[in-house]
């Protein structure tokens, strides 16, 4: 992985560096020096950037937009990161040992996968919040961890055929190769074959296409949140974007903030993704 990591340009050292921050903000906000992002600001509201007080300027209602992006990127970046590295690792599992193993098993899986695939993401995920965090009496009130726990099984549902067929993939071109089949030759139970050559060459497809999976999340979690089914109290970058949205007239930085985080957040993660995918190719040209 470090030797993946060798040599960025600037750019992808910008979107890393990008990365780092908004991980870096998830985990020690709470700590930070902020105003509470639940705690409006009555005689602040709808100040502009750079603010007294309000670095980023607040909404109509006097929230304090640092506080709820800081607040919201933990949110966004949980939601997306357990998504894809759950989905990631049982669409790995799933799609090296269909591979491995071919015939029935692997024609079920890839047809499965296929069957997923063909659903819209966003349909997919509409589909399985509404099954799992909604009632159908109006007096029940679904707790937000509920909901945000099935935001995130839905959002791994969507992840796990696709990297379960990256996996699929790349194990059908590895399984083949001189030491995976000497190592047969030997008597080498499929097991520790699977373990001990197949997944370390897999898992570098399965990095590059994750990153790409994490921007994907984020949008199809800020996409739920627009459409009233995602996260809610704008705990997220998503729930601040559908917050705001009938704010842009008049507050019309309350929506450029979350926005533009939102969306260098997914262009960094694409930008790594496509170097990881780069490094990947030179890597396997020299095997």
């Amino acid at each position: 992985m470090r030797r993946l990591l060798g040599g960025m340009d600037v750019f992808t050292r910008a979107c890393a560096g990008w990365m780092s921050l908004m991980v870096l903000l998830a985990v020690v906000g709470p700590f930070l020096p902020l105003p509470d992002p639940r705690e409006a600001d009555f005689e602040a509201s709808a100040v502009g950037l750079f603010s007294p007080g309000h670095v980023l300027g607040t909404d109509s209602n006097g929230y304090d937009l640092l506080s709820n992006v800081v607040n919201g990127a933990r949110t966004s970046l949980m939601i997306a990161f357990v998504s894809v590295v759950v989905g990631g690792a049982l669409g790995a599992a799933i799609g090296i040992v269909s591979a491995y193993r071919r015939g029935r098993i692997d024609r079920v899986v890839n047809l499965l996968f296929n069957i997923v695939l063909s659903i819209p993401n966003l349909v997919l995920g509409l589909a399985l919040v509404a099954i799992l965090a909604t009632s159908s009496d109006p007096s029940v009130v679904i707790s937000p961890s509920r909901r945000v726990v099935v935001i995130m099984i839905a959002l791994t549902c969507v992840v796990l055929p696709v990297l379960g067929r990256i996996a699929r993939g790349a194990t059908l071109t590895w399984i083949n190769r001189e030491f995976v089949v000497a190592a047969r030759s030997m008597g080498m139970r499929d097991r520790h074959i699977i373990l001990r050559h197949i997944v370390p060459n897999v898992l570098p497809a399965i990095y590059s296409v994750g990153f790409l999976a994490v921007g994907v999340v984020i949008v199809a979690e800020g996409a739920l949140s627009l459409l009233g089914v995602g996260v809610v109290d704008g705990v997220s970058w998503g729930a601040m974007i559908s917050r705001v949205a009938g704010e842009f007239t008049f507050v019309p930085h309350s929506m450029y903030v979350p926005v533009t985080v939102l969306a260098l957040t997914v262009i960094a993660s694409n930008q790594l993704g496509d170097y990881l995918r780069s490094r990947l190719d030179l890597r396997e040209g020299r095997l």
